[in-house]
């Protein structure tokens, strides 16, 4: 490392790059880089992406320590607000999504009384700030989301149609697999599994999701609230051969185990 840093110093020595501030255009694009790392960061920890543990807590926490350090010089960016309200408010879930041996917990199942209400409420706060500034981007959405989740006491509280609305902004503003496939989910919620599964078909050309297992994970629920269970079975057993986590390969194949059963 200390000889990589001292080539690099070389480098710009012998350039003739001087240093100087960056012009706002400049700094933008950095921030928007520096953001989407810590965004990258936070969804690694909050759902690790392989490896025996749901959770990778020294990141999710890292990136949320980053944050604020960004935050506290540039409160008055709404998306720096946004993102820090977003990692809080999704956080503040953290406990109730595993079990005693680790396990995943879905959202809809979660013990909604051990959630983190002090999280829950900074990040309202930040988030309310945020949306004041009347620039709207998409970790100020994806934030709103959470929010609505956070402030439902119980899963059928949930406000469903307002979940949807984002999503559909969301859409506007991001070309993002991600977010189809949450709002499929969330039409699905609203207008019914098969207008859902409708929205996923697209996806199964799509290269950025292609071999990954979140399709046919959202698509196996989909088909199991549409009573299609046989299909349902398919698709997570589908979706747990290409997860490399463990908690989530289990969790996929009790879900399975759990329809054959019936």
């Amino acid at each position: 490392m200390a000889q990589r840093i001292s080539r690099a110093k070389q480098s710009i020595k012998t350039s003739g790059i001087p240093f100087s501030p960056p012009t706002p255009q400049e700094q933008t694009q950095r921030l928007r880089s520096v953001l989407h790392v810590l965004y990258l960061i936070f969804n690694e920890g909050y759902t690790s992406s392989s490896g025996p543990d749901l959770q990778r807590l020294e990141l999710a926490h890292e990136a949320i320590r980053l944050a604020r350090a960004v935050y506290a010089s540039l409160s008055d960016d709404p998306e720096v607000t946004g993102l820090l309200a977003l990692m809080l408010l999704t956080d503040a879930r953290r406990v109730a999504r595993t079990g005693a041996h680790g396990e995943l917990i879905p959202l809809m199942e979660q013990d909604r009384s051990v959630w983190d209400q002090a999280e829950i409420a900074e990040g309202i706060e930040l988030l309310t700030a945020a949306l004041s500034k009347g620039r709207i981007g998409t970790y100020q959405l994806q934030a709103a989301i959470a929010a609505v989740h956070d402030e439902a006491p119980r899963p059928e509280d949930t406000d469903w149609p307002h979940i949807l609305a984002l999503y559909e902004l969301l859409k506007r503003m991001s070309d993002n697999p991600m977010v189809t496939l949450n709002h499929a989910i969330a039409v699905a919620m609203v207008h019914g599994p098969r207008k859902g599964l409708e929205l996923l078909q697209p996806l199964d050309d799509d290269a950025r999701v292609a071999g990954q297992h979140r399709l046919p994970a959202v698509r196996a629920h989909l088909l199991e609230m549409a009573g299609d269970r046989e299909a349902a079975i398919a698709q997570y057993r589908l979706a747990a051969s290409r997860t490399t986590s463990i908690p989530e390969r289990n969790y996929l194949m009790t879900q399975a185990a759990k329809l054959s059963e019936g």
